[in-house]
Formats: C-alpha cells, sequence, structure tokens
C-alpha cells in the first residue's frame, strides 16, 4: 500500500470521525512524538518526493513545496514535517504574547468542496515560548537540512497603532534562528490585523523591520490577502520594492464563502479548492508588476493545481488543507510532474 492509499484509506477516516480541531491536535502531538525518534523519522522519509533543489531569495531549497504557516503553529514537529519530504516549512503565525485564540468550534470542514474554514485567531504559545523551543532544537543536532521560516503576527490585545513594537518583538527574538521571517497582516481572524495592508501602516511596519533586520540580514516576505482591490496590491508592491522585502506569499484566506452556499453565514477565512482560482490570479497579478519572488498558497489540492501556480510565475508553493485532504500523497503526486520527461 502506498502513503496516498494508506493515508486516504486508513488515517484519514480516523482523523475525519473526530472534530477538525481534534483531528489536527491529533496529528500534531503524533508528529511531535515522531520527531524525537531518530529510527521512525528514518522510516518516514520513504514517502520523500524526488529533490529538485531551487534557490529563492538566497536560501536553497531541496523542493519547492513547503508546509504553511498555521499547522505547527508552535514549532514542535520540525524533523518530521522534514522527514516527510517538505522542502521548507513555516511554523507560526506566532504572537509577541501567547494566547488561546477565538472560542471553540473555530474549524469547520467541507469534505464535497475539499475546503476549510478557520477562525483560530492565531492560538499560539507566544514568542518567549516558541523561541526556547527553536534554540534547543538547534542545540540537539536535530535541526532539519530545510529552510525553516517562521510566520509573525500581532497579538490580539495590542492597539493597532502599537503594531509595529509587537511585530519587532517578535522579530527579534525568532528571527536569528530561523532562515526566513513572514509577516503576517492578512488573516482575518484577528480584528484590525487586515488594516496593516494600508498604504501608511504597512510602509511604518516594514520601515522598522528593515531597520531591525540590518542587524540580522534575513530574507523578509509579506504574506496578503486575497481579498485586496488592484490598487491595494499595487500598492503593497510598490511598499514592498521599497522596503527590501524579500517575497510575498499569495495567499491567506478568503473571506468570500460564495463557493459553498451552506457556510455564508460562517465567520472566519476559506482555504481548501475554492481558493485556487483566486489565489492563481494573484499570483499572476504580482508577478506580471514586480519580479518579486512569489510563494503560492491557495488550493494547492494535486499536480495539476500546483503547476498552475508554477505557470503563473511562483517560485515556491506552500500546502495545507490539500494535505489535510491527500495526506503524503499530494507531495508525491506534485513531484510525479518534474519527474516527467
Amino acid at each position: 500500500m502506498n502513503a496516498e492509499t494508506a493515508y486516504e484509506r486508513l488515517v484519514r477516516p480516523i482523523l475525519f470521525s473526530l472534530s477538525p480541531e481534534a483531528a489536527h491536535n491529533l496529528a500534531i502531538r503524533n508528529l511531535r512524538a515522531i520527531s524525537s525518534w531518530p529510527s521512525v523519522l528514518r522510516q518516514v522519509e520513504r514517502f520523500q518526493p524526488a529533490p529538485k533543489p531551487k534557490t529563492v531569495f538566497g536560501l536553497t531549497f531541496p523542493n519547492p513545496i513547503g508546509l504553511a504557516a498555521g499547522f505547527d503553529k508552535n514549532g514542535v514537529a520540525i524533523p518530521a514535517w522534514a522527514a516527510l519530504g517538505f522542502g521548507f516549512v513555516e511554523v507560526g503565525t506566532v504572537t509577541a504574547k501567547a494566547q488561546p485564540g477565538n472560542p471553540k468550534p473555530r474549524i469547520f470542514r467541507y469534505p464535497e468542496q475539499g475546503a476549510l474554514i478557520n477562525r483560530l485567531g492565531f492560538n499560539n504559545d507566544g514568542a518567549d515560548a516558541v523561541v526556547a523551543r527553536l534554540r534547543a532544537l538547534r542545540e540537539s543536532g536535530d535541526w532539519p537540512a530545510i529552510p525553516v521560516g517562521i510566520n509573525i503576527g500581532k497579538s490580539k490585545v495590542t492597539p493597532i497603532e502599537n503594531a509595529a513594537d509587537d511585530y519587532l518583538y517578535s522579530f527579534r527574538l525568532l528571527a536569528p534562528l530561523t532562515d526566513y521571517v513572514v509577516l503576517n497582516v492578512s488573516s482575518p481572524n484577528t480584528p484590525g490585523l487586515r488594516f496593516l495592508q494600508e498604504h501608511d501602516a504597512l510602509k511604518q511596519l516594514l520601515a522598522a523591520i528593515r531597520h531591525e533586520n540590518e542587524t540580522v540580514g534575513k530574507p523578509v516576505l509579506l504574506k496578503i490577502a486575497p481579498d485586496l482591490s488592484v490598487v491595494g496590491l499595487e500598492q503593497i508592491i510598490a511598499a514592498c520594492e521599497q522596503h527590501d522585502v524579500a517575497g510575498i506569499i499569495a495567499t491567506n484566506t478568503t473571506l468570500d464563502h460564495s463557493a459553498i452556499p451552506s457556510a455564508r453565514d460562517q465567520t472566519g477565512g476559506l482555504s481548501g479548492v475554492p481558493l485556487r482560482e483566486k489565489s492563481t490570479a494573484f499570483v499572476r497579478a504580482i508577478t506580471s508588476r514586480s519580479s518579486l519572488p512569489v510563494i503560492a498558497s491557495g488550493g494547492i489540492s494535486d499536480a495539476a493545481s500546483a503547476w498552475e501556480k508554477l505557470e503563473a510565475g511562483a517560485q515556491l508553493l506552500q500546502v495545507y488543507t490539500g494535505y489535510v485532504y491527500r495526506g503524503p500523497g499530494l507531495l508525491r503526486e506534485i513531484a510525479q510532474g518534474w519527474q516527467a520527461p
């Protein structure tokens, strides 16, 4: 039985018999345990796709498929993600202050559409706890041979006018231990966060991070929403170019639930197959206007949707919801495309 068949026939039915958040927590607990067992990690490595090294913003990725932020918010299973064959992993979103997130239930499955809606609200252990965990992993010698990024956001209790200081606190702690940093200003689940995509607020944040980064020298990326106007997107691109942003992640989840009529009254960000077309359009819009590298995230559920993003100009890919539905077989299916003559 191959990896895809084993996941879809055995693992997924067990996980989907649980609530979405309970299933997620169970998966993370198991992956965390696996991360401390080298013999098990070696067995897991059998599922890895073929290598296809790629260098983007000064980092070399064993393959262009990464794990999007949100799956491993606290960086507890990094060795397991590397063993499974991801070319990079993005931890977070991490906030300066630990926070429980929004009330439960806050994740909803829509299997017919291959989609999720979440309103988690940046639930995480906080920057101090995560930096201690990452430092311990580095000192243990078990740090993986793949790029590890950190995705940081604003603490819910921090007023929007103090957002830059909040990001700076997390950046100072976490940037030295990771390979790149992502500024998440686009989650729909923290009140007021998307205001930071507005021109003046974004320029203030990017200027503060650029100044701090002079002593660290890490690639800084920006993760944007798929609900921006064309004018808003062009202003963001201009601000990124002005402030030495290394790349853009397109995109976060969408507030447009029209693809799932039963979910129109549900709050939160929609991810998965219904986001595919909108995310690809944003990748194409960015690459047609700028030379900034783009990491495509949104609606990647098979080889066709992955190659659609690459043909639109993306340099790298990130998966989350597609991995929930497809498991390790998704990485292998995408990889088969670059093995073809």
